[in-house]
């Protein structure tokens, strides 16, 4: 009888720990975002994590009126974090890594930004066809 329960606990920390490692340490999903850096600062009341904001602009629908589009995001990397800093209210293209879940210590958001990709003071214009 020991051995079977023994075998239960087992199986059951083993999903929990596949469940844990699944929701919170598997990348579901990753790009690049580009748009207007909006804020980027340093909060938190027992992990400081850098939290962040970028604008992005786009058409709406069949009206064609513009609709204002938020990301939202956290950065772990304290070098990506200064140099977003630097960046603020400029165009920006970062590379992000989607989560299914937050982590207190990595974010309050299950957008993590790596990396800057570009920074220039506004979007690069193409006229459409």
């Amino acid at each position: 009888m020991r051995r079977f329960i023994f075998i239960i606990v087992g199986v059951i920390v083993l999903l929990l720990a596949i469940w844990g490692w699944f929701q919170f340490y598997f990348v579901f999903g990753e790009g690049p975002r580009a748009g207007e850096l909006n804020y980027i600062m340093k909060k938190g009341y027992v992990w400081k994590t850098y939290e962040a904001k970028i604008i992005q602009v786009g058409f709406k629908g069949a009206s064609g009126s513009f609709q204002s589009n938020e990301f939202q995001f956290s950065v772990e990397d304290e070098k990506v974090a200064q140099q977003l800093m630097s960046s603020s209210g400029k165009w920006v293209n970062v590379h992000y890594r989607e989560y299914k879940g937050a982590l207190p210590w990595r974010g309050m958001s299950k957008y993590i930004v790596d990396s800057v990709i570009s920074v220039s003071n506004s979007p690069s214009t193409t006229t459409l066809p």
